[in-house]
């Protein structure tokens, strides 16, 4: 039953098929994905999709990873602040999009008007502008899901065993020694899982670009996920559309398998040493 709209998918991909004239659907084997190649719209989406997914992930797990760390230790206060650490996770992206559409508004923006006054965003504020419009969608992003990953990291951290950290305390081992050494490559696996998971949900965002800036200005923002979207709904081409969702599935398989075997090696090498 789950393979139905897959197969359907790779199905109607194979088409030159628009639901403006249905009776016309003709068969053109994998044009749409030489016409996605050849679009250069559709590149541009590819581009700025990665560069997204790559910087968000990023981000997130540096920050998350040190979050992780300060809250480890297990205390009133550290208890208090994740809990408030996490009211980003409970809000809908939609709704994320539309409070910093609001905040960062240049003429009207609680923020927004002041950056644009101090010269900081310029007249059009950060969403207006094509050189920090992807940028703050990806600190937007950070803002909403770094809590998740720290969350992840930190319950591979108290699952750690501690007499093994306490024995190399005991032998001389520096903090950074014991991060490096132990805590690290016994934490890769929990790793893995938030690598995968963010990866995976940052690469189809669509909520706080839709929100925000709908892929603009000019396709500044527009990611492969806007572009299905603008290609089966509004221009109601399926064929294309299709095309380029079987495209994000095949590069969400590519980094899952990319990360398996880094992992994988960083574990092995972690194991010989």
């Amino acid at each position: 039953m789950q393979a139905g709209p897959l197969v359907r998918g790779i199905y109607f991909s194979l088409f030159d098929y628009n639901l403006m004239r249905p009776a016309s659907r003709v068969a053109v084997g994998f044009q749409n994905y030489r016409d996605l190649w050849a679009d250069e719209s559709a590149r541009g989406a590819i581009v700025t999709t990665f560069v997204f997914t790559f910087s968000a992930v990023t981000l997130e797990f540096a920050l998350g990873l040190g979050l992780a760390l300060l809250l480890w230790r297990d205390s009133v206060f550290e208890r208090a602040l994740l809990a408030l650490l996490l009211i980003p996770v409970t809000v809908t992206p939609i709704v994320v999009g539309l409070i910093f559409r609001a905040l960062l508004a240049p003429d009207f923006g609680i923020l927004g008007y002041y950056f644009a006054e101090w010269g900081l965003s310029g007249p059009r504020g950060f969403f207006g502008n094509p050189a920090t419009a992807c940028w703050t969608l990806i600190a937007i992003d950070a803002w909403e899901w770094t809590p998740l990953v720290a969350l992840i990291l930190l319950a591979g951290l108290k699952s750690l065993p501690t007499d093994v950290l306490e024995a190399a305390e005991a032998d001389g081992a520096t903090a950074a020694q014991r991060f490096r050494l132990i805590i690290f490559p016994m934490l890769l696996p929990v790793i893995f899982l938030a690598l995968v998971l963010r990866s995976m949900d940052a690469f189809r965002v669509f909520d706080i670009i839709f929100a925000t800036t709908n892929g603009g200005p000019g396709n500044a923002t527009n990611t492969l996920m806007l572009f299905a979207v603008k290609q089966g709904l509004q221009f109601f081409n399926i064929g294309r559309a299709s095309a380029i969702a079987n495209l994000m599935l095949v590069c969400i398989a590519v980094f899952s398998v990319g990360f398996v075997i880094l992992i994988r090696g960083a574990d092995r090498r972690a194991n010989e040493t």
